[in-house]
């Protein structure tokens, strides 16, 4: 949980899964739709499919007991060098290096690493020095200290070196560079994306697909979604010119309702090859900004009634009753568009 999220963040979902699953029996025994809800909102959902798989590994091939060496740790599912060896020195005392994005930049500066710290001979390099300075006694609280040192002291802008104990031995601090050092190529600019996503309704059920595996959020239910190009979006604005309101993605309420508004002949192919089927006039639509990594997307959602299920189903799309939402595993969008069906007086809300 810990990976890409803050501790403030994971302590509640902790806190509940433990509840949940105590043990990897329990774990391993669950649905993984359960444990993706349990997720849901966290975020990287392939760590949960992830964890899931490796209680199931853990269950089959090892008895139920957790392996306590790095070798055997990394052959989880999941699992990669910096996480077996967090848990084989944290939990076990066993002598694995560690190299994560404090250790990374303390290790860079310690050695005097000019070239960028995520190429992969600088990764080398850098694991090889974590192997070879962990101690056999000891090693958790080897880590633990620096990991402390590279966030508290070692810092990415103006690092202590005054209070560093390490300051003596470190090539960067030697030459006055410790704030240029590490290097890193720069980031990838910011991708504005345009999403639509279609809640389709029949009587009291919604129409939702589980994404696939070379999906983002894969394992995870969500209503119709894809991205349109340019050419569509300027085309939907086109046809709804001034019905267009901002609204944050916190809101439930419907931006706006407009009855027997048509979709274009494109989304209804679209939505046509997604899930086999076919929709009626927009009773609804509304708007949500979010960002993944590197895109910042805005995701316009339509609500259409008078759906007609295509003869032949698409695997993977299944009807559920809109009480039956709260149970699934979304993402975080899915379930803002999941809300604002079920907002109070809204044109999604069902008994």
């Amino acid at each position: 949980m810990l990976q890409q999220t803050t501790v403030v963040t994971v302590v509640p979902y902790y806190e509940r899964f433990v509840a949940k699953f105590p043990d990897i029996k329990s774990l391993a025994a669950a649905d993984v739709d359960e444990v993706l809800r349990l997720w849901e909102g966290l975020g990287y959902y392939s760590r949960a499919r992830n964890l899931h798989k490796a209680a199931l590994t853990i269950q089959q091939r090892h008895a139920g007991v957790f392996p306590r060496d790095a070798d055997s740790l990394q052959a989880l599912p999941g699992i990669g060098r910096y996480t077996a060896g967090a848990i084989a020195s944290f939990a076990f005392e066993q002598p694995a290096p560690i190299v994560e994005a404090n250790t990374e930049r303390l290790y860079a500066r310690l050695t005097g690493l000019t070239d960028d710290v995520r190429s992969m001979a600088s990764q080398r390099l850098l694991w090889d020095f974590a192997a070879n300075i962990v101690p056999r006694k000891r090693p958790g609280d080897f880590n633990q200290a620096l990991m402390d040192i590279g966030s508290q002291i070692c810092r990415p802008q103006e690092p202590v070196c005054s209070q560093c104990p390490l300051s003596s031995d470190c090539e960067a601090f030697k030459l006055g560079r410790q704030h240029e050092l590490p290097v890193r190529k720069p980031r990838t600019p910011v991708t504005a994306v345009e999403e639509v996503c279609i809640a389709i309704r029949r009587g009291n059920k919604f129409l939702l697909r589980r994404r696939t595996e070379n999906e983002r959020w894969a394992g995870m239910w969500d209503f119709l979604r894809f991205e349109i190009d340019e050419a569509e979006c300027k085309l939907l604005a086109l046809t709804n010119s001034g019905k267009r309101k901002k609204q944050k993605p916190s809101s439930a309420r419907s931006l706006f309702a407009t009855r027997n508004e048509p979709l274009t002949d494109t989304l209804q192919q679209r939505i046509r090859d997604l899930a086999g089927a076919k929709v009626g006039a927009v009773v609804a639509r509304t708007e949500f900004r979010y960002s993944v990594t590197r895109y910042r997307v805005r995701l316009t959602s339509f609500l259409c009634d008078g759906t007609i299920a295509a003869r032949s189903k698409v695997d993977g799309t299944q009807w559920f009753a809109a009480r039956e939402l709260a149970s699934l595993p979304l993402s975080k969008t899915g379930r803002l568009v999941a809300n604002w069906l079920a907002s109070a007086g809204g044109p999604g809300s069902a008994d």
